[in-house]
C-alpha cells in the first residue's frame, strides 16, 4: 500500500477502499483493529448508526465535518436514530492537513453551543466570528462536531481557496494588495496556496452575512412565539372544550336525577291516590287512581247515542288497574268503536270493558287480580281525547258502573 494509517473503528464497521462509489462496510468482530487505506480522489463510506453514537463523534472518527456528513446523507438535523445509514464523504484533501493562516485557530463544536458563546470563550465579537466562518447558517444551532474557525490575531474574511483561485485573484476580488494578502497569510510564495487552504482577508468583515443572520434569528424567535401563542390557544380551546364536556355531562346527570326524582313523586303520588281509593273485597275499585268524569251512564240528548259506561279522562299514558279479579277474554282491537279495548270476564255473568287503550299490559287468557296493571290510556276507536271508557255488564247487558264502585 502507498499510505497506510491504523484505526481502531469498534466492532461496527470496517473500511473499504473507494473508487468514487459508494461502498457498503463489512462488520468486524468486536475489537478488531483494521487497516485504513489512504482513500481515494472521491467516494463515500455508508455507516450504520448504533445506539449511542453522536453526529461529532462519527465526524472525527472519519476525519470530516459533521456538515458533510448532514449534507451527503440529506440530513435536515443532527440527531440520529439507531439503524440509520449515515453517507460519508472522503476526499483526497483529507490525507493533507489544511493550512491556516497565522493565529486562525480550530474549534470542534459542543452539545448547546452558539456563536455568541464561542465568541465570548476566545474574546472576540460576533463579527469576528461569522467573518471566519462566512459559510455559518445560524447564530443559535451549531452541529455538534462540527468546526469552527476563531482569528485570534488578524481580524479578516476567512475563505477556501477554491481549485483555479490563485493569490492575486483573492487579492483582485477583495481590493487587497497582493503583499499585505501574503504577509496575513504567511506565504513565502504565491504558489504556495493550494485549494482547500483557509486564507484570511485582512480587513474585510462579513457584516452583510452578520446582518442577515441576526435577521434570520429575529424571524425565527418570532415564529417562536407564534408558534407558542398557537399551541397555548390550542392548549386553551382543549381545556374549555374538556370544560364544556365536563359542564355538559354534569347538566345530564343533574338532568337524569330530576327525571329519577319526579318519577318516583310520581309513582308515590299514583300509589297515595289508588290506596286512597276504596272498595271491598269482594266489589269492584276504580280503575284509574286520578281522573274526571266527563260523560257518565245513559242519556246524552237528542242526537247522540245512548252512553254504556263511565268516561274517564286522565292524561295519556296514565296506568289502568283491573277493577276485579277474573280472566281476560279480549285484549285487542274493537270493531265497534272501542279501539284498543280489553273484556274481563269476572264470573257469575259479569264482565267489565276497558276501551280506548294506547297499549296493553295483559294478554287474551290471562288471568288477572284485582288492582293489577292491564293496560294504559289513550285515545284509540272513536275518541275525541285520552280517556278510559269504563263498562260493566251483567248478564250481557251494560250497567251503570257507579252503581258497582265504590
Amino acid at each position: 500500500m502507498a499510505s497506510q494509517e491504523w484505526l481502531k473503528l469498534g466492532s461496527v464497521f470496517a473500511f473499504v477502499p473507494l473508487v468514487s462509489s459508494l461502498v457498503e462496510l463489512p462488520i468486524t468482530s468486536a475489537g478488531t483493529e483494521v487497516v485504513l487505506e489512504a482513500p481515494a480522489q472521491k467516494g463515500w463510506v455508508l455507516y450504520t448508526v448504533r445506539p449511542g453514537d453522536v453526529l461529532g463523534q462519527i465526524a472525527q472518527r472519519f476525519r470530516v465535518d459533521p456538515r458533510a456528513i448532514m449534507w451527503s446523507s440529506g440530513l435536515k438535523s443532527d440527531l440520529l436514530r439507531p439503524g440509520m445509514q449515515l453517507k460519508i464523504p472522503l476526499s483526497g484533501e483529507l490525507q493533507a492537513q489544511v493550512r491556516l493562516p497565522p493565529g486562525v485557530k480550530e474549534y470542534r463544536v459542543m452539545n448547546g453551543a452558539t456563536l455568541e458563546r464561542v465568541a465570548a470563550k476566545f474574546g472576540v465579537s460576533l463579527l469576528d466570528m461569522v467573518s471566519a466562518n462566512p459559510g455559518i447558517s445560524s447564530l443559535d444551532h451549531l452541529a455538534e462536531g462540527s468546526t469552527l474557525y476563531v482569528t485570534a490575531g488578524q481580524k479578516g474574511l476567512l475563505l477556501e481557496v477554491q481549485k483555479g483561485q490563485t493569490l492575486m485573484d483573492l487579492a483582485e476580488k477583495f481590493g487587497v494588495s497582493v503583499p499585505r494578502l501574503a504577509k496575513a497569510n504567511a506565504l513565502r510564495s504565491p504558489l504556495d496556496l493550494k485549494p482547500g487552504d483557509m486564507v484570511l482577508i485582512p480587513g474585510v468583515m462579513a457584516r452583510t452575512t452578520l446582518d442577515r443572520l441576526v435577521e434570520k434569528r429575529r424571524q425565527e424567535l418570532i415564529a417562536k412565539a407564534l408558534e407558542e401563542k398557537r399551541l397555548a390557544e390550542e392548549r386553551r380551546q382543549k381545556q374549555l372544550a374538556a370544560l364544556r364536556r365536563k359542564q355538559e355531562e354534569a347538566r345530564r346527570t343533574a338532568q337524569a336525577q330530576s327525571s329519577l326524582r319526579k318519577l318516583d313523586a310520581s309513582r308515590t303520588a299514583t300509589a297515595t291516590r289508588l290506596r286512597q281509593v276504596g272498595y271491598s273485597d269482594d266489589g269492584f275499585r276504580w280503575p284509574v287512581g286520578n281522573f274526571t268524569i266527563t260523560t257518565y251512564f245513559g242519556g246524552r240528548g237528542v242526537y247522540q247515542r245512548y252512553h254504556t259506561g263511565l268516561d274517564l279522562a286522565a292524561p295519556y299514558g296514565t296506568p289502568i288497574y283491573a277493577a276485579k279479579s277474573g280472566q281476560v277474554e279480549v285484549a285487542g282491537w274493537s270493531r265497534y268503536g272501542y279501539g284498543n279495548h280489553i273484556i274481563i270476564d269476572n264470573g257469575g255473568g259479569v264482565e267489565t270493558l276497558y276501551g280506548h287503550l294506547s297499549r296493553f299490559a295483559v294478554r287474551s287468557g290471562q288471568w288477572v287480580e284485582r288492582g293489577q296493571l292491564i293496560g294504559y290510556i289513550g285515545s284509540t276507536g272513536w275518541s275525541t281525547g285520552p280517556h278510559l271508557h269504563l263498562e260493566i255488564r251483567v248478564g250481557g247487558v251494560a250497567r251503570n258502573p257507579l252503581a258497582y264502585l265504590p
